[in-house]
């Protein structure tokens, strides 16, 4: 797609040699070796203020809906669509996940993360590549560097072929077979949750119930690992800068440290982790499918001056070529579309290679999609 003048609506993702500028976040010891944290991570005075107060909101219980409870499942689609309405933002139990599965896959990130570089490097991203391991994701950008390391793989639904088994495998060797069948079995269980919540989304927002477990179905999605080490001085830095995702919907573990922030009522809040808790935040692709009535969580994580803190984030995506398009019987109800349609690879390239997202990046896609080429989705 060309580019056009709409590239002035974008942030510069600034991509740039991180050797020219001295870091080299790659290596984990780089974050324990800095006495002062380097300018690239560092945020504008008035970014970084921490929130002090709690968001206190019921969370949505699943055990209604699995056991097939009408009015059980009605009361939580209400809590959804409140939610959802408000900020994007809501946590759910008796979700079904195993807790050992979640535990055994919080111990293979702590052994990953653990390791050292050069085996980390192993995995490391390759440029154009959303899989791989990646330290600050200084391959991306040059400021305002998240303090993190992550670990990302794609999960679809191939016949028989065991996909994140096949990335382990590949990318650090044969030993790591145990580690790949573990996270297989988690995106599964993430997927299994994801469509659950789809038609739960969907009685909240009064269209056919199967309309987005159907459209999720064959999807293609993202799972990540998070590691936020210490940081000496947590007033200047942050694990993740303020964001909305754009892809549909997040699903998050979080261990008991704490750090994610959302942003609710103009004022940033805290969430206590839940161990029996999986965290679900909307994202921008799920925005445009509700025609603008449900909003994509704005959120950032926080880093800690003492502790290390460690995540398990699953992104529910579409299939890549999908034309991302509210239902019907919403927009009649509406009158008006909010987004035009567009493929979910489009939205993917824009945050990849020209944007890096905020909270304004749906706003700011939608203009780069009208003033460029339009895609051809037929």
């Amino acid at each position: 797609m060309d580019l056009g003048a709409s590239t002035l609506l974008c942030p510069p993702l600034e991509l740039t040699d991180k050797k020219e500028h001295g870091v080299s976040p790659s290596d984990s010891s780089f974050f324990k070796k800095q006495p002062n944290i380097p300018m690239e991570f560092i945020w504008a005075k008035g970014e970084v203020g921490h929130a002090h107060e709690e968001l206190r909101e019921p969370v949505v219980d699943l055990e209604g809906f699995f056991s097939g409870d009408e009015v059980a499942t009605q009361h939580a689609a209400m809590l959804v669509r409140s939610a959802c309405l408000n900020h994007g933002f809501f946590q759910v139990i008796n979700h079904r996940v195993d807790p050992h599965l979640i535990t055994v896959a919080h111990d293979h990130m702590e052994a990953f993360f653990k390791l050292p570089w050069s085996k980390k490097l192993r995995a490391q991203r390759k440029p154009g590549s959303l899989w791989g391991y990646s330290g600050a994701h200084a391959d991306r950008f040059s400021l305002k560097l998240p303090w993190k390391e992550t670990l990302s793989f794609g999960f679809h639904e191939n016949g028989s072929e065991s996909v994140v088994e096949d990335f382990f495998k590949s990318t650090l060797g044969e030993e790591f077979e145990q580690t790949g069948l573990v996270y297989q079995k988690y995106c599964q269980a993430m997927k299994d949750l994801s469509l659950v919540l789809m038609e739960l989304l969907a009685i909240s927002l009064g269209v056919d119930r199967l309309h987005y477990r159907k459209f999720f179905e064959d999807g293609s999605s993202i799972m990540r690992c998070n590691y936020y080490p210490p940081c000496q001085e947590p007033g200047l830095a942050f694990g993740t800068g303020p964001h909305c995702d754009p892809t549909s919907l997040t699903i998050l573990h979080q261990d008991q440290v704490g750090g994610l922030e959302v942003y609710v009522n103009n004022k940033w809040r805290t969430i206590r982790p839940r161990c029996d808790a999986l965290v679900i935040n909307l994202g921008d692709t799920f925005k445009a499918l509700s025609n603008g009535r449900y909003k994509s969580c704005l959120h950032r994580a926080v880093v800690n001056r003492y502790k290390e803190r460690r995540s398990l984030v699953f992104f529910v995506c579409p299939r890549e070529n999908k034309v991302v398009t509210p239902p019907h019987d919403l927009v009649c109800r509406e009158g008006t579309r909010k987004y035009p349609d567009f493929k979910w690879s489009d939205l993917l390239e824009f945050t990849q290679k020209y944007y890096r997202a905020d909270d304004a990046t749906l706003q700011n896609f939608t203009k780069w999609l009208l003033s460029s080429n339009p895609p051809n989705h037929h």
